[in-house]
């Protein structure tokens, strides 16, 4: 479909990419099309294209308190795609260019791509806290999407400073959950996230997560949100978050300067219903995550 051009009314995305002279960017975006160790059948790695086409039909405008074109207000880039970063080579690409947008970027926004992608992402950017918005604790044994956060845990990462937001019941283990209550993960239920609201879980998450030196990472698995906003995300739940919860969520989390990294995976861009409702949602928490950065200036 062609989309009508106004002149006043600009479009989001189409942002150049990071190499063209500026030398500080606020916002990086990545594609890191993770797919190959999918535990379900996945087109995941068409979604960084699908969300990038997707947010051409949103204004990077926030209306209240005040207008504020993003655009206007970020220096915000683009840096195309790993081309392959599945596997012990392409997570090593992902690390290397991660770990070389942060040093120039105050916050790099990773398109997956499946959940696999957080383990590379958060350990390029030397992430030291990790929020998690999923409704899975993704500690299973093995590579694949449902490992990344035992594997950051492996790797170094200290599960006292882990929160993950938004687990279901009917999605898990009771040898995954005993797993995170063994490690010192703090959990927050998806029943008790709905109960107390975006600003508390996320003001409890922020103290945890950024309990001592270093960045946060986070990572916004879209699967969280209830199937009838995310029929394309294959593990997504009746039940799960309201769109307008994981936005308000991603938006507060985004509004602290330790957040320097993000990921958003677990769309399917090729299982999405004809309205393109997932990969929207996708292309929205982009921009929520931008209108955080934005609260910052």
């Amino acid at each position: 479909m062609t989309l009508s051009h106004d002149p006043l009314w600009p479009r989001a995305g189409g942002w150049p990419s990071p190499h063209r002279g500026a030398e500080d960017w606020d916002a990086v975006l990545l594609g890191v099309p993770t797919w190959r160790t999918s535990l379900s059948p996945t087109g995941a790695h068409a979604t960084p294209a699908a969300v990038r086409e997707a947010l051409r039909r949103f204004s990077p405008t926030v209306v209240t308190p005040a207008p504020i074109d993003l655009a206007a207000a970020l220096r915000i880039a683009d840096a195309g795609d790993i081309a392959s970063p599945d596997g012990p080579e392409g997570e090593a690409s992902v690390r290397s260019a991660v770990r070389e947008l942060s040093a120039d970027a105050g916050l790099v926004i990773a398109l997956g791509g499946d959940n696999s992608a957080t383990f590379p992402v958060a350990q390029g950017a030397a992430a030291a806290g990790l929020i998690t918005l999923d409704a899975h604790f993704d500690l299973r044994d093995g590579v694949s999407n449902g490992s990344p956060v035992r594997r950051l845990v492996e790797g170094g990462l200290d599960p006292r400073r882990i929160v993950q937001l938004g687990i279901a019941d009917f999605a898990n283990s009771v040898a995954y959950a005993q797993r995170a209550a063994d490690l010192g993960i703090t959990v927050v239920g998806l029943d008790e996230v709905r109960r107390r609201g975006a600003a508390d879980v996320v003001a409890q998450a922020l103290e945890i997560a950024g309990a001592g030196d270093g960045p946060i990472h986070l990572d916004i698995d879209v699967d969280v949100c209830d199937r009838t906003v995310a029929p394309g995300c294959p593990a997504s739940v009746p039940g799960g978050l309201a769109a307008w919860e994981l936005r308000a969520i991603v938006r507060a989390t985004a509004a602290d300067r330790r957040v320097r990294s993000a990921d958003i995976v677990e769309v399917d861009a090729t299982a999405d219903t004809p309205d393109g409702r997932t990969v929207r949602l996708a292309a929205l928490c982009v921009l929520e995550l931008l209108a955080g950065k934005a609260a910052l200036t």
